[in-house]
């Protein structure tokens, strides 16, 4: 029994370059987020100390 011959796909291994450009760009990106993250809770907690200190909140409870 002679089958066709089937065409086979040629396997190249990964790309160096690639796999490193790849890796350095989304590092670069999720690194970004996660600085942009932290700035924006640095600058809540600025503000919470701000008012703190101006006395416009309390962390206190007033008794009535």
């Amino acid at each position: 029994m002679a089958g066709g011959r089937v065409a086979h796909v040629t396997l190249k291994g990964p790309s160096v370059v690639k796999e490193i450009c790849i890796g350095l760009t989304l590092g670069l990106v999720c690194g970004g987020f996660w600085k942009m993250h932290h700035w924006n809770e640095q600058r809540k907690t600025r503000a919470f100390y701000d008012m703190l200190e101006k006395g416009e909140i309390s962390v206190v409870v007033e008794d009535e």
